[in-house]
């Protein structure tokens, strides 16, 4: 598995496996198997209440725990609690998970009048050693801007929705000009957009003699970007694949033609969370 290097020098597997929508003996059966067919990144969050299946997947697994690396998030719900909030949330993390520390810790959504006092107190279990890296997720540029002026420890990565119909080639841009890395999800679309059927898509496939899937993996990996396609025992092996060919500079454009800003829901545009 290729790995990137954080800016704090830590390093992270290109593809995670997620899991949003596992519940129950699902999510620690399928985080169990992704990890023994190779996946070494595994991503989850408060919102999807299965933090608990999940540190029990990865116990299960045959892997060490210092070999995976494991991200979850913090629930806006719990932001707008307040800091202690915030600080009971994260070590109920850790004791659900049945786990000493927390490889990436990310604020989920940029909830105004709630990220200062988060990020502080996640600035504090990076000191203490219960958090090894600490970001955030669906932030867009003014975002980054005003969380800078206060942060001590600067963002390694913001988690944006990336897709061939949302590019993010200027979100992407920035993030990097501020030395942050860019972790996409929902590589496929969701909702009612059908990426992987499109046309030019379908014919990359043909002509690569690849899944459809796999060319939107590979447009993704090939970027320098982290990705975390849905964790589906049936797509392990394809999905790991996508680290052993190239597509060539031509397709890659022809990929990124098919931009259109089009998010998978209005939900998931961060301009909806007041700031």
């Amino acid at each position: 598995m290729m790995k990137l290097i954080l800016n704090n020098g830590i390093e992270i597997p290109q593809m995670g496996a997620g899991t949003w929508t596992l519940r129950g003996e699902t999510a620690r059966e399928n985080v169990r198997l992704a990890l023994e067919a190779g996946f070494r990144h595994i991503d989850t969050a408060q919102m999807y209440e299965n933090e608990e299946e999940v540190g029990q997947g990865i116990a299960d697994s045959s892997v060490p725990r210092n070999e995976v690396f494991l991200t979850t998030k913090i629930v806006p719900n719990v932001m707008r609690q307040g800091e202690q909030a915030v600080r009971r949330s994260i070590d109920e993390s850790l004791a659900k998970l049945k786990m000493d520390y927390i490889d990436l810790l990310l604020i989920h959504w940029p909830v105004k009048d709630c990220v200062r006092h988060t990020w502080q107190v996640m600035e504090d279990f990076v000191r203490k050693g219960k958090v090894r890296s600490i970001g955030v997720s669906n932030f867009n540029p003014h975002h980054l801007d005003e969380l800078l002026t206060y942060a001590e420890i600067r963002p390694v990565i913001n988690q944006i929705e990336v897709h061939p119909f949302m590019s993010q080639e200027e979100n992407i841009a920035y993030n990097r000009q501020l030395g942050i890395q860019v972790e996409g999800w929902g590589p496929f679309g969701q909702g009612d957009i059908d990426v992987t059927g499109h046309p030019l898509l379908q014919s990359l496939a043909a002509k690569y003699q690849k899944t459809a899937s796999q060319i939107v993996l590979r447009w993704i990996v090939q970027r320098d970007l982290i990705t975390i396609p849905r964790c589906r025992p049936n797509h392990f092996a394809e999905n790991l694949e996508v680290m052993h060919f190239t597509l060539s500079d031509e397709d890659m454009q022809a990929v990124n033609s098919l931009n259109q800003n089009m998010r998978s829901s209005d939900m998931n545009d961060p301009e909806n969370f007041p700031w």
